[in-house]
């Protein structure tokens, strides 16, 4: 489980994609290793991954044909930028909202809009995740735990601060950018 408080931004460093899936390798930046054993699970953009191999400045994850189909993942160029968060400890602040790694849908930022001190993001909505996505509700986008400002019926609003936009990869979104999406697992239980 995770927080949506990202911990670092990394980058690509390698994806090696055949028939059964795909491996790939990423530079941590500046996530401390120091407490990551094999079988750890790091978020990557959001999505759950789980450490084969890792050192203080790397670590490698196997990545399923699932995972490939339902996350952007396999877009992915070497030097792509990556918002990182280790598993959360029951001992640690719980910052954000409930975040598993499992990502829902791929989704579109449809219009961006400078605010001043903020930015407003807009997020196309799509008929798989438009039941979920409320007003006021949580929302996981790259990772990123976000509140929803606003919702109609085409996209919804989120409003990024200067801090989150300099801790994550938020800041380097444009209009067509697609993002990986988690809808809130309160919203998605309730559903069921």
């Amino acid at each position: 489980m995770f927080t949506g408080i990202v911990e670092a931004v990394g980058s690509l460093i390698e994806i090696r994609q055949g028939r059964e899936g795909a491996r790939v390798k990423v530079d941590v930046g500046s996530l401390d290793m120091s407490d990551v054993n094999l079988g750890d699970s790091i978020a990557t953009n959001g999505v759950c991954l789980t450490v084969v191999d890792f050192s203080k400045s790397h670590f490698s994850a196997d990545v399923s044909n699932e995972s490939l189909s339902r996350t952007n993942i396999g877009k992915y160029k070497p030097g792509q930028l990556l918002n990182l968060e280790k598993a959360m400890l029951p001992t640690t602040r719980f910052g954000g909202h409930i975040v598993s790694g499992h990502v829902d849908a791929i989704a579109e930022v449809c219009a961006i809009k400078d605010q001043g001190h903020s930015t407003d993001y807009f997020i196309k909505l799509n008929d798989e995740i438009s039941p979920y996505i409320v007003e006021k509700g949580s929302v996981t986008i790259d990772g990123v735990s976000l509140t929803v400002n606003s919702v109609d019926d085409e996209k919804f609003r989120l409003t990024i601060v200067p801090h989150t936009q300099q801790e994550t990869i938020i800041s380097k979104y444009k209009t067509g950018s697609l993002v990986n999406l988690e809808i809130d697992v309160i919203a998605r239980y309730v559903e069921r």
